[in-house]
């Protein structure tokens, strides 16, 4: 009996798959965004509005969804995966054409109710796709050259048209996330050696191209990296965010000010407070405890995934689910290390806390994947 076979056979049914829900991860999801909510409600000054109450509601909407995947046999989304990563490139090629401008980017599309990034739903559907894909190629040809071609495809065909947008962290994402699911799938480490120094190359063309016709990178973007290297060489200009993002983390000490006692983000110092920077915001309010408990909370969701990942004998379950991880991973760790000055400022929200609707739904939705995977694993 193949293994496709045995799981329709034996796929819980009813209220035996809300039993078979990996609860303790629902758990640490509803607190991680509870610290989201709060936060939300602190740089509001003391108000649901604008932001907490708005993301409480995506929030429960993002649960309703995940539950709804979670309750769908995984060899559905395994069959659903090339046609759900279409419709994310249908999406991004939408963008060029009908997409709303914010902050010097077109990146969205404007659903009327919420304005959806389909580079947030690309993410996912990527990773579904490589996971599906090394699903049906066989072990030994994991890491032949020519079996390499779909999945490099797979994963720049989206960077392109994301970097278009332009949104440099969101392609980074993408890259790094596409690149750890086929290392995990086993692809030699001798391709991965091989990009990294293609990559340092990169990187000094990238240097090399400012302010020559062949730049490769805007202008804002150079800026950014200048401020990474040296915030003080503007620091009322490209640097501001940088150094009130610094001041904010250290005036919280240990214990922190106190909540909705941090004076960079009550007096609006801190830009971004409600989206990209709001971990600085918690980080004054509540130290380096509360800053190292959410930390906490996240590591304890990609041990979560992990474990999933190994008690499936799917493969397409278990690279999916991990594929879920690592790009739940590069979310935080950008973000974190973007605030607090160890990465270039790119854009990239905290995850469950940052205010934002696609990015909650789509994380959401990924960890139906992953719930889904769980409840039908053979038991």
């Amino acid at each position: 009996m193949s293994y496709l076979e045995y799981s329709v056979k034996y796929t819980p049914t009813g209220l035996r798959k809300v039993l078979y829900l990996n609860w303790p991860l629902i758990l640490l999801l509803i607190a991680v965004a509870s610290i989201g909510f709060l936060m939300l409600y602190s740089v509001a000054g003391g108000s649901f509005s604008p932001w907490a109450e708005p993301q409480m509601k995506r929030f429960a909407m993002g649960l309703v969804l995940m539950l709804v995947v979670a309750m769908v046999p995984i060899w559905f989304w395994r069959n659903m995966a090339a046609v759900a990563y279409l419709g994310s490139i249908v999406l991004l090629l939408a963008v060029e054409f009908f997409g709303a401008v914010g902050m010097g980017a077109q990146r969205w599309i404007d659903l009327g109710f919420m304005r959806l990034q389909p580079s947030e739903v690309t993410k996912i559907t990527m990773v579904m796709l490589l996971a599906a894909y090394y699903d049906w190629l066989p072990a030994r040809n994991t890491s032949k050259p020519q079996w390499l071609l779909v999945p490099l495809l797979i994963v720049l065909l989206p960077t392109f048209l994301v970097l278009r947008q332009p949104d440099l962290g969101t392609a980074i994402l993408l890259v790094a996330a596409g690149g750890g699911v086929i290392f995990l799938a086993g692809v030699h480490w001798a391709y991965f050696v091989t990009v990294i120094t293609a990559g340092i190359g990169l990187l000094v063309a990238v240097f090399q191209s400012r302010g020559t016709a062949w730049q490769m990178l805007k202008d804002y973007q150079y800026r950014r990296i200048d401020t990474f290297l040296d915030p003080s060489t503007d620091p009322l200009g490209a640097g501001y965010h940088i150094t009130q993002s610094k001041i904010a983390l250290g005036s919280g000490g240990w214990t922190g000010r106190g909540f909705m006692q941090g004076t960079q983000s009550r007096l609006n110092f801190l830009p971004e407070k409600h989206t990209d920077f709001i971990f600085t915001t918690l980080a004054e309010e509540f130290g380096f405890i509360g800053a190292f408990s959410l930390l906490g909370l996240y590591a304890l969701i990609i041990v979560f995934c992990v474990t999933t990942a190994m008690a499936t004998r799917d493969r397409f379950s278990s690279l999916m689910t991990m594929g879920v991880a690592v790009t739940f991973f590069l979310f935080f760790a950008v973000n974190m290390s973007m605030v607090m000055g160890l990465a270039p400022v790119v854009g990239v929200p905290l995850p469950m806390v940052s205010y934002g609707g696609s990015a909650m739904l789509v994380l959401m939705i990924a960890f139906g994947l992953v719930q889904s995977a769980h409840i039908h694993r053979p038991r």
